[in-house]
């Protein structure tokens, strides 16, 4: 029987570290959260809970991607494959340079 568990590594991969803080700042630096927290003046210990949480998320998906574990990748998705999320259609953004 499968049992859903939340692992932590306590072994710091600076590689790994690295990737997710671009991310974080990728996702997050610009966007629309910022105008978020300005209008509801969220205080400074939830925007570090809410980066934190989601770099701990990012760390672990490049964990899983770099040891090609395609089986535990995909029993995420199935798990949160639902459609609770409010968004309309998804729209794949990637910012970066390009070949003119």
């Amino acid at each position: 029987m499968k049992v859903w568990k939340c692992a932590k590594f306590l072994k710091k991969d600076k590689y790994i570290e690295s990737i997710t803080k671009s991310y974080i700042n990728y996702i997050y630096k610009y966007g629309p959260i910022n105008e978020i927290i300005r209008k509801y003046k969220i205080n400074p210990e939830d925007i570090y809970k809410l980066n934190q949480y989601t770099a701990n998320r990012i760390a672990g998906l490049i964990l899983l991607y770099l040891a090609n574990d395609k089986k535990r990748l995909n029993d995420i998705v199935l798990k949160y494959d639902t459609s609770d999320l409010l968004v309309s259609d998804i729209v794949p953004e990637i910012e970066g340079y390009i070949e003119r």
